[in-house]
């Protein structure tokens, strides 16, 4: 149990401490406001819910852990993504692929995390247990992310990038280890 609770917990850790940056990176790079608005936020939705879609259709294909493994994995090396963003010359199509391939990737996951979390709860007190899983869910993350400005002051963005995709490693051997010990098809 306590591992499944970790795995919970650290589940979305690199997605969320890298998005926390995401916006105020996009301005420091040089992208107008208009310019983020329209491909993060609104073409965004549209590749997040195509995202959600394929871990949908992954997970029914292929199972629930294998699913939540593709998703952990995509949501980490989406910020590497970034990390070479950091780098690229400021370009409209970058910006966008990168955006694309981050919201395809955090859909797909959370997609993957939502089938995870429903396997687990009761029908008796889904309600209560899913509220519960979902607040688990963001409460370390999101106090990690807190950080986040102070970490890139430090390391710079490049750095900060691969550091987020780096925190999800973990994720990955954690998955696979519960995957062996309670499986969930």
């Amino acid at each position: 149990a306590l591992l499944i609770l970790l795995l919970i917990s650290l589940y979305r850790m690199a997605d969320v401490v890298m998005g926390v940056m995401a916006n105020i990176f996009y301005l420091e790079k040089g992208y107008s406001i208009g310019e983020i608005a329209t491909y993060s936020k609104f073409f965004g939705v549209f590749a997040t819910i195509l995202g959600g879609l394929f871990g949908g259709f992954f997970a029914m294909k292929f199972g629930t852990m294998i699913t939540l493994f593709i998703g952990a994995l995509i949501a980490s090396l989406s910020n590497v993504l970034f990390a070479w963003l950091a780098t690229a010359d400021t370009n409209i199509k970058y910006l966008i692929s990168v955006i694309t391939a981050d919201n395809i990737s955090s859909g797909f996951a959370g997609a993957a995390f939502v089938i995870y979390l429903s396997g687990l709860t009761s029908i008796r007190f889904t309600a209560t247990q899913y509220a519960l899983f979902s607040s688990l869910m963001l409460f370390l993350p999101k106090l990690i992310a807190g950080y986040s400005g102070s970490w890139v002051d430090v390391m710079g963005y490049q750095t900060y990038f691969i550091t987020t995709a780096l925190i999800g490693v973990p994720v990955l051997f954690l998955i696979i280890y519960i995957s062996k010990v309670a499986p969930i098809k």
